[in-house]
């Protein structure tokens, strides 16, 4: 197992597809953390995050071998993650549901402040688990589009194509959006950077 480890991700996909599935376990390890990350700067609802984050791995597993190109697959994970929380919210305008951030956002920074760094000092990681919290709920926020395209493009690090490409939209648009996105940012969090 500790070969797989010191791989690339490339050649981890490349074994995947070749029904390798120590590489495999290896690959969704690896990205497990990214796309629970992902899901929960874009999710509202807290319970969500983990069901997403287990269907986008699991559509990662059962369709490894559609990647053409194994250079691609940050992009190809993305259009998963992206398709699954389209798909979450398009069943959720369907049932009426009230949604508390509130709730949710102390949930994520208690989880939070149990996963930091065991050498910070408590006054730290309380300090670190309000300021996500705030981010967190400055990025919830965001109008649907412009959360999309910053968390891509900020915690993602896809680039804009990548971004234009797994949301559906023009280069022009992603550009637009994320610079909307990063300005309101800037706005409600001003006061805390």
């Amino acid at each position: 197992m500790t070969q797989y480890k010191k791989m690339a991700l490339e050649e981890l996909v490349v074994l995947s597809q070749q029904n390798d599935f120590k590489a495999l376990e290896e690959l969704i390890r690896r990205e497990q953390k990214n796309v629970f990350a992902s899901f929960s700067y874009l999710c509202k609802k807290q319970e969500n995050i983990s069901d997403l984050t287990q269907e986008a791995l699991l559509r990662v597993a059962k369709n490894i071998k559609t990647l053409k190109n194994p250079k691609l697959f940050k992009g190809w994970l993305n259009q998963i993650i992206t398709n699954l929380f389209y798909d979450q919210l398009r069943k959720s305008q369907r049932q009426v549901e009230t949604i508390s951030i509130d709730e949710d956002s102390e949930k994520s920074a208690s989880i939070k402040c149990k996963l930091l760094d065991n050498k910070c000092k408590p006054y730290e990681k309380c300090i670190s688990a309000e300021l996500e919290k705030i981010i967190k709920n400055a990025v919830l926020a965001l109008p649907e589009p412009f959360r999309i395209a910053i968390v891509l493009r900020e915690f993602q690090g896809l680039s804009y194509e990548e971004i234009a490409e797994a949301t559906n939209s023009s280069l022009g648009t992603v550009k637009s959006r994320i610079a909307r996105a990063r300005g309101k940012l800037q706005e409600d969090l001003k006061a805390y950077i």
